[in-house]
């Protein structure tokens, strides 16, 4: 095995830190294994699908279908699959930090196994998603649905991860609607799609680069460091370095890993500041009506109103607010005098300044 590097190679024995922004020539269970415990961010595995091909598959002009014939994909039988998804699964597990999360991706073939692998090795099933296809190989002998779609599972390491789930990113890619489960997305074709000196496809299941946009760009931020344990020719890698993330990529195929280099040589970052995950609510600081009493910014004695000036409170010295007869938090005390059962204080209060109302959720912001 060999830690490949763009012009030169190393024993993989020599790694000592997390080979950032590199490819490894070799297996992805035994250089796993080298990595550090509780090193990575999120980690984009597409391993083989152990298809179970017979025999040649024809078009009805008696043409030769490319499929998936390599023998990296055949496997005696489930159990020799199931032992393959479990060491590599577990191995993932280990390099992932307590709040990192996984995404798997297969087909109706294996992705029922590595799900329940997935649950025994103790991940916690996030989302399946649905990767539709608008323009999926057709079903030529007319035995069966065409196969349009395929499933990733997004899995947090364990239950009570802290996860990065960037959901405003997700909604402004989505024309400002909360991103769905089932995502539209072409086949990998046209330039994009690697070919070998026959014109060939390299990779018989390139992914297309759109697919992995999202999934980067929904669970990691800039400067993370996501890890493919099967590279291929590095659209993960290629993706992650153009959104100024980290990447550790691993292929056991030479001619994969070298078509991978080209491609990241070729590749250029955007610029930091157009990566920068759009902050939101979730993310930020937490600031208490308190901090703002005791900053000075809301002082003790400051008039509150709500937005038609049909309520009127005075703040404290604790940080409560006093209303007649009512005391209590800003949500308390809005709850009460609008005689409702829940009441978000921030958005409710209202300061005058300079002659015109403004929320004291502004002054929240302003203080983050």
């Amino acid at each position: 095995m060999y830690l490949t590097l763009s012009r030169f190679t190393l024993p993989v024995h020599a790694i000592r830190e997390l080979p950032l922004d590199q490819l490894i020539l070799g297996d992805a269970v035994e250089v796993m294994r080298m990595l550090p415990d509780a090193s990575i961010d999120c980690i984009f595995a597409d391993p083989p699908y152990n298809l179970q091909l017979r025999g040649e598959l024809r078009r009805p002009d008696d043409s030769i279908v490319e499929g998936v014939d390599e023998d990296w994909d055949k496997f005696a039988d489930f159990e020799a699959y199931d032992g393959f998804t479990r060491a590599w699964l577990a191995e993932c597990r280990r390099v992932l930090h307590k709040d990192a999360t996984l995404w798997v991706i297969g087909s109706y073939h294996n992705i029922f196994r590595i799900g329940a692998i997935l649950q025994d090795l103790g991940f916690w099933i996030l989302n399946d998603v649905i990767w539709r296809k608008s323009n999926p190989m057709p079903n030529f002998r007319g035995r069966r649905f065409t196969n349009a779609h395929e499933t990733l599972i997004w899995a947090a390491r364990q239950q009570d991860s802290r996860y990065r789930f960037n959901y405003q990113a997700m909604k402004a890619l989505n024309d400002d609607l909360q991103m769905r489960s089932d995502w539209t997305i072409p086949l990998c074709t046209g330039n994009e799609r690697l070919r070998n000196a026959h014109g060939l496809k390299l990779h018989p299941t390139q992914k297309p680069e759109a697919l992995l946009h999202r999934v980067i760009l929904a669970a990691t931020n800039p400067g993370d460091i996501l890890l493919d344990p099967f590279a291929g020719t590095a659209t993960t890698a290629a993706v992650a370095k153009r959104l100024n993330r980290h990447f550790i990529g691993i292929e056991r195929h030479p001619a994969y890993v070298e078509a991978g280099w080209a491609r990241l040589k070729a590749e250029r970052a955007a610029p930091p500041y157009l990566t920068r995950n759009m902050s939101s609510k979730r993310d930020a600081p937490r600031v208490t009506f308190g901090s703002l009493v005791e900053r000075g910014v809301v002082p003790a004695g400051t008039v509150l109103h709500d937005r038609l000036r049909r309520a009127r409170a005075v703040v404290a010295v604790d940080g409560t607010i006093v209303a007649g007869s009512l005391r209590g938090s800003i949500h308390q005390v809005g709850a009460a005098v609008q005689n409702v059962a829940a009441c978000n204080g921030w958005n409710f209060w209202h300061i005058e300044r300079d002659g015109r109302l403004v929320a004291i959720d502004h002054l929240r912001e302003t203080l983050r």
